[in-house]
């Protein structure tokens, strides 16, 4: 008993701390399994619609996640389980599973053995779980899923994911099975092997507002176009932004127990080309409605044409402006036909100087097709010119070559070339700029992923087993 008191304690933790949550009793069953850990999983705003869908449809729909400690969890032989009444995931009898991206397979085959569950579907029988997969993966290749998973739904899933989940608990298998398998964007690999059907279309997630721990404390909203399309994007964000501030000072004059006087709501506003709408930032809605605006990155046109989106975005706290080149030269952008120039980059750069931002930092990709050492030269060359305005970071990705993309027919650079590109620019802006780059490696697997099928879920099995270590995963390519 006592060995699964750590655990529990940890997931009794977050739940006490989280704010907006309306978990159900007493409906049927269905665990929502994220294959990463909390904070990654509640930051989905995704994962968290879907979640919300079913508790609309009366299910009891409970949470489970990737522990933060694989191997202490795994120590403590405490079985896989969820946040809402520690009920271990095996029991379930239907796992829905949002995955990601490539690197979340990982994660799936270890939440399945920490659970007890085969992580193979061969090796399932008619008392474990039925899986059933969506998520952000199924718009490029989730193929490498297949063998770890009953069924799939392919693209957006909210008009018919409750009747899908509904069916796994009511139906025998292959009637359940054959129902998937007439939806859009159904696809069930026991049956289809590699042909995967057309994704599924449909609307953004409906506006909704949560406050997570560990996940920045951010009440996540997405503005969807259901119902209002004829408003542009960034006048939605910022007429909800406004709205959602209006009533924060509604509950503070009614005193709202779970709002404090003195302090601002911290959020994140998703949502399509924000920058582009002319008119957006000139409101000043979102500076107003929260101390922390939830933009990842934006087009470094847009900040160059628009001087008042990097001034608000400061004013509500920002200190990294953050902008995208794409690639190391103007050749390469025009390539691959990306609008950016040196010209808006400089702007940019002016702007961060002008509005006393900590950091500029300029995301791009290596290794794109056609790269050549002199394309990195011009990156370095340009990056100390930007460096002599503002201080500046470059945040680069090795590029990865994704399915049902523009540049789904290249290949990766290879993790030798990548790195030699990464050690060249290294060099040559050491003292003047700072180097935020990811793993050549890492890089080269989410490649292997992006593009295989299901027998690179199987290589994916074969890695977390013989312990997960890249040396681990290049092995089970080799075989």
């Amino acid at each position: 008993m006592a060995s699964h008191a750590r655990p529990y304690q940890e997931l009794e933790s977050r739940l006490s701390r989280e704010r907006g949550g309306r978990f159900r009793v007493g409906g049927p069953p269905v665990a929502m399994l994220y294959p990463s850990p909390y904070r990654v999983g509640m930051s989905s705003l995704g994962y968290q619609w879907i979640l919300g869908l079913l508790l609309d449809a009366g299910f009891s729909a409970e949470r489970c996640f990737l522990p933060d400690d694989v191997a202490a969890w795994r120590k403590s032989r405490t079985p896989l389980a969820t946040m809402e009444t520690h009920t271990p995931l095996a029991r379930f009898p239907v796992i829905g599973v949002s995955l990601a991206y490539e690197l979340e397979l990982a994660g799936l085959v270890e939440a399945l053995q920490l659970a007890g569950i085969p992580p193979l579907r061969r090796d399932r029988g008619p008392n474990h779980p039925r899986i059933v997969l969506g998520g952000p993966l199924t718009f490029s290749n989730p193929l490498p899923a297949a063998p770890f998973v009953d069924a799939m739904r392919l693209g957006e899933a909210e008009e018919t994911v409750v009747s899908a989940i509904g069916a796994a608990l009511d139906e025998d298998r292959q009637t359940w099975l054959d129902g998937i398998e007439a939806l859009p964007g159904g696809f069930v690999p026991e049956r289809h092997g590699s042909r995967l059907p057309g994704v599924a279309a449909g609307d953004a997630p409906a506006a909704r507002q949560k406050s997570y721990p560990d996940t920045g404390g951010r009440a996540l909203r997405h503005v969807p176009h259901r119902g209002r399309a004829r408003l542009p994007p960034g006048l939605l964000l910022l007429r909800d932004a406004a709205q959602h501030q209006r009533r924060h000072e509604a509950g503070h004059a009614r005193g709202h127990p779970g709002l404090c006087p003195r302090q601002r709501p911290s959020g994140g506003l998703v949502g399509a080309a924000i920058s582009d709408h002319p008119r957006s930032w000139a409101a000043g809605g979102a500076r107003r409605a929260v101390a922390k605006v939830g933009i990842s990155s934006l087009r470094a046109d847009r900040v160059a044409l628009k001087p008042d989106i990097p001034r608000l975005l400061r004013e509500a706290g920002y200190k990294t402006l953050t902008v995208a080149s794409d690639a190391a030269s103007q050749r390469l952008r025009r390539s691959m036909s990306k609008g950016t120039t040196e010209a808006q980059l400089l702007a940019c750069a002016e702007a961060a100087r002008e509005h006393g931002y900590k950091v500029l930092k300029v995301y791009m990709m290596v290794g794109v097709p056609d790269e050549t050492d002199e394309d990195i030269d011009e990156l370095i060359a340009f990056t100390r010119k930007l460096a002599a305005i503002h201080p500046v970071a470059l945040g680069v990705a090795p590029f990865v070559p994704k399915r049902n993309t523009p540049m789904d027919t290249a290949t990766f650079a290879g993790i030798r070339l990548v790195e030699s590109r990464l050690d060249r620019l290294s060099a040559g802006i050491r003292g003047k700029a700072e180097l935020r780059p990811t793993s050549a490696r890492w890089a080269w697997v989410e490649a292997e992923l992006a593009q295989g099928g299901p027998e690179a879920g199987l290589a994916v099995l074969a890695a977390v087993q013989a312990g997960g270590r890249f040396a681990d995963w290049r092995r089970a390519w080799r075989r």
